[in-house]
């Protein structure tokens, strides 16, 4: 294992020495078998069935999991799994979903596909990945998978096997377990661990539209899992909770394979994770009962747990790992004064494997910082000019750019080529991420670059708003976004929930906060008070829904200016990658309205279609 980071300087001098020797492991599979080699007897995984902490855990040890891996890969080999074709996994965090993604990289590829998302979507990432075979958790009473399985098969044939959970299964589909049983503990073919060879595919952009994978070599993830553990100050006797999915390189990578490669254990939080609102009224406790080092989190994990009274023993807890979206400076201090706990940033994408910079344990958390990057990387800031990144130039230190980065766990582009462009550029990454490297190489991430509000020609950073918001004592959450303007463009409109108990209004929460906004442009127009935002499966905000939501805002209150009295419904949705409008007005078709309306909508450059009805 490695020493661990402090500074830039620490992986700089590591540099120095060849990658081959600093990270002799090129492939998960090689990075898990050689921790099983020297812990076998080591608990992996321990998962908890259900939030009764009288209830007695499942433990896997490392050597179960090693011989786990080798019996998936030689099913899904028997199966006709070969090298180009993928294993579909609609699961959560289990040990049994963990057998399939290791154990479906070493036969072929790994397919890992959000059960959230509408099953024509699924379904249309299964028939973009070359899927030969859908693994799915089985009927059980948490965790509704199964029957999206079943709607899903109906848009794309494809054979089922489940996972089975206690001793519910559905009739006449092969289950995972049984034909694991039947299977060789050790390889019956050759892996081929050249870490060039792609083995898993994430899909990535949002939850509709056409089908976007990010291929993963093998020298992608073993990268990224292997440095990640200098960062983290982990070894071999760490305990992490970790309750993120495992189609999201969070669960599988950030907080997965980072453990397993130094033979570490991860406690799974039940099939829900930390959706479980049981285990979460728990947490305290079933920290103080595993003996927890380590927290995997994003910002709304730590708030949520900031509602949870610390009513156990938890001096073993080191650190809290939070990423997935920006991380507020006052979130990160509550929480550690109120739990005693480090809290340290990541920021990573799914098209490098899940990381791009860390946070060091053993350095100090910086106000903003993402961090340093990953050894035998590059990160820089550089500047975007006419809707692209300017590949050849390079920001100042503090100059606020576009990150892009390159290295070992870059991705080598989306399996649809069309799709590379504008992400993979000449070897780099552009992220898209709006930010600035410090004098002291940490990553500073303040808002996206397809986020900025374009108000008349002066460009918004809205991460920067948040910020202001998210220092008021009443928000617990601020998202925001652009709202169509005819006059300037664009406006920025700030989306709110508040902290509970808290009560106060959008009008005088705005002059409250206009003040501390960084510059009068970047004002919000108004603040729209939600009871909650729109979340990812991770508890990411989903900017999209809001932005879309700012759409309906507007136009309803514009329809009202140009046509008092008229009857108006206003729809904002999302066709082919565009934003777009629908307005049905009540009643026939008045050709007088319809200009007037046209008139006043063509200025908010927004696709609208209006209807009568």
């Amino acid at each position: 294992m490695l020493k661990a980071f402090r500074s830039l300087a620490d992986i700089e001098r590591l540099e120095q020495a060849p990658r081959e020797q600093t990270a002799p492991h090129r492939s998960p599979y090689a990075l898990i078998r050689a921790a099983a080699e020297r812990f076998p007897d080591r608990e992996a995984f321990t998962f908890l069935p259900d939030a009764d902490l009288a209830r007695e855990p499942r433990r896997i040890t490392y050597r179960a999991l090693l011989a786990d891996i080798h019996r998936a890969a030689n099913l899904f080999r028997s199966l006709g799994v070969g090298p180009d074709d993928a294993v579909a996994l609609l699961a959560p965090n289990t040990p049994e979903a963990h057998t399939v993604l290791w154990g479906a990289q070493l036969a072929g590829r790994v397919c890992p596909i959000n059960y959230l998302l509408q099953p024509d979507h699924i379904a249309a990432l299964l028939k973009a990945s070359n899927a030969k075979l859908l693994v799915v958790l089985g009927p059980n009473s948490e965790l509704a998978v199964w029957p999206v399985a079943q709607q899903v098969v109906q848009h794309h044939a494809l054979p089922l096997m489940q996972i089975r959970v206690g001793d519910e299964t559905a009739p006449g589909v092969p289950v995972l377990q049984d034909l694991l049983a039947s299977q060789p503990d050790t390889p019956v073919f050759e892996p081929d661990l050249h870490p060039d060879r792609v083995v898993a595919l994430f899909h990535t952009g949002g939850t509709t539209g056409a089908p976007k994978l990010a291929q993963h070599t093998q020298g992608n993830e073993a990268h990224t899992a292997w440095f990640a553990h200098a960062f983290y100050d982990v070894d071999e006797s760490a305990v992490e909770i970790n309750g993120f999915p495992l189609f999201h390189v969070a669960g599988a990578f950030v907080y997965g394979l980072a453990l397993l490669a130094v033979g570490a254990r991860q406690v799974l939080p039940t099939l829900s994770g930390m959706r479980n609102t049981g285990f979460v009224r728990c947490y305290w406790k079933f920290c103080e009962r595993e003996r927890v080092t380590h927290l995997a989190c994003v910002p709304t994990v730590l708030a949520s747990l900031m509602g949870v009274a610390v009513d156990a023993d938890i001096a073993t807890v080191r650190a809290a790992y939070t990423g997935g979206s920006p991380l507020p400076s006052e979130l990160a201090q509550r929480f550690e004064v109120a739990t005693g706990i480090a809290v340290r940033n990541i920021l990573g994408m799914t098209e490098c494997a899940g990381l791009v910079s860390i946070e060091p344990l053993l350095g100090p958390r910086t106000p903003g910082s993402a961090g340093l990057r990953l050894p035998y990387t590059e990160v820089h800031a550089v500047p975007w000019r006419d809707g692209e990144a300017k590949l050849d130039e390079r920001c100042a230190a503090g100059e606020t750019g576009v990150l892009v980065l390159r290295g070992p766990h870059v991705s080598p582009g989306y399996t649809d080529a069309a799709r590379n462009a504008g992400m993979f550029e000449q070897g780099w990454i552009v992220t898209g991420d709006l930010g600035h490297l410090d004098e002291a190489g940490r990553v500073h991430i303040t808002g996206r670059a397809k986020d900025v509000i374009i108000r008349g020609s002066h460009n918004i950073d809205p991460g920067l708003v948040e910020d202001a918001f998210l220092a008021h004592p009443a928000v617990a959450l601020c998202a925001v976004v652009a709202e169509p303007d005819a006059y300037a463009g664009e406006v920025p409109v700030a989306f709110v929930t508040l902290k509970p108990g808290q009560a106060v209004g959008g009008a005088e929460l705005l002059a409250v906060v206009a003040p501390q906004v960084y510059e009068r442009p970047a004002v919000p127009k108004r603040v729209v008070l939600l009871e909650t935002l729109p979340m990812t499966a991770i508890g990411k905000v989903f900017k999209p829904e809001l932005r879309l939501r700012a759409i309906e805002i507007k136009l309803t209150e514009s329809v009202r200016e140009w046509a008092p009295g008229v009857s108006a419904r206003v729809q904002a949705l999302e066709r082919g990658g565009r934003q777009c409008a629908v307005i049905t007005v009540a009643g026939p078709r008045d050709d007088a309205l319809r200009e007037r309306l046209m008139q006043g909508l063509a200025a908010m450059a927004v696709q609208t279609e209006l209807r009568f009805e």
